[in-house]
């Protein structure tokens, strides 16, 4: 069984997606697509944007958004592959629902350049910070952070793959996380460059007005079922979309769950789709068994072919 999988943000990089628009119209179609979506012009910025414009939130969320669903059609109309299930990590689940049919990609394209809006501006820049820990088991990382918090929010934001969890909160109680998780001798425990606590209870405000944005959009039938953030687990009932990317913005990436769920149910082939191999590498930790492929621009097309 396949399973189509798509990655989030921190997989971006200045030219995504050029390679392919150029070869393919139906991936120009997409970027033109998104485009008149959002009233600007998107392309350009995938394709040669600044690495510090890609990094807003808010322009992050929709070229990645639109670089796996270009790469998406491609693989459609080249391969006639078809996912036994569809999982995305964070941002990416969205496009995996658009992969399923629930989503229709003018409407995603828009909700996410939203929602990156929404958690910028949940927490005023400074206040929140994000750290990976490496090399602290997940039980015993719940503990460090309650420890941490001290009146405070931190809390497991992303469980990546074994050994490697990403905690959120307020930045000073993430401070005392990574310096009670090297006292525990975790192998490494470092800040990241994100510009908010993404996936903790400070993303509140974020969910509620993502929850009136999701409320007019109409859910189409999904064709396979998608492996939730929040619950790492299949579901194919469109009424659950809505609540489920809602819950997702304060709720962690449980991305170790959802790939071990997958290999229960028999997935034994994964393909990687959208800019950067991020995930790919993470799956490999989880399921050293699986197969595990790409698409993002030809040479990575011409692998899946042969």
């Amino acid at each position: 069984m396949i399973a189509f999988v798509f990655p989030g943000q921190g997989s971006q990089y200045s030219g995504m997606g050029k390679e392919l628009t150029d070869n393919f119209p139906v991936a120009a179609q997409v970027f033109e697509e998104a485009n008149d979506a959002l009233g600007f012009d998107l392309a350009g910025l995938c394709f040669s944007g600044s690495e510090d414009d890609l990094k807003l939130t808010t322009n992050t969320q929709p070229a990645i958004l639109t670089t796996s669903v270009a790469a998406l059609r491609v693989l459609e109309q080249e391969l006639g592959l078809t996912p036994s299930y569809a999982a995305g990590h964070s941002l990416g689940e969205f496009s995996a629902l658009v992969a399923a049919g629930a989503l229709r990609f003018a409407d995603a394209v828009r909700i996410v350049r939203q929602r990156g809006a929404f958690m910028q501006d949940a927490v005023p820049v400074g206040i929140g910070a994000m750290a990976a820990i490496m090399g602290i088991d997940a039980a015993e990382l719940d503990a460090l952070c309650a420890q941490a918090a001290d009146g405070e929010i931190v809390a497991p934001a992303n469980y990546n793959s074994p050994g490697q969890i990403v905690i959120a909160g307020h930045a000073t109680a993430v401070e005392r996380a990574i310096a009670l998780a090297k006292e525990r001798g975790a192998k490494r425990a470092l800040p990241l460059p994100v510009s908010a606590p993404f996936h903790s209870a400070l993303m509140a405000p974020a969910a509620e007005r993502l929850s009136e944005v999701l409320a007019p959009i109409s859910v189409g039938e999904m064709t396979c079922p998608v492996v939730s953030n929040v619950e790492a687990a299949p579901y194919q009932d469109a009424g659950r979309v809505k609540d489920l990317l809602v819950k997702q913005v304060c709720a962690a990436v449980r991305w170790e769950e959802s790939i071990a769920a997958m290999s229960e149910l028999k997935v034994e082939r994964y393909i990687e789709i959208g800019p950067g191999k991020v995930l790919s590498g993470l799956i490999k930790r989880i399921d050293k068994a699986a197969t595990i492929q790409n698409i993002e621009d030809i040479k990575s097309l011409d692998k899946l072919k042969n």
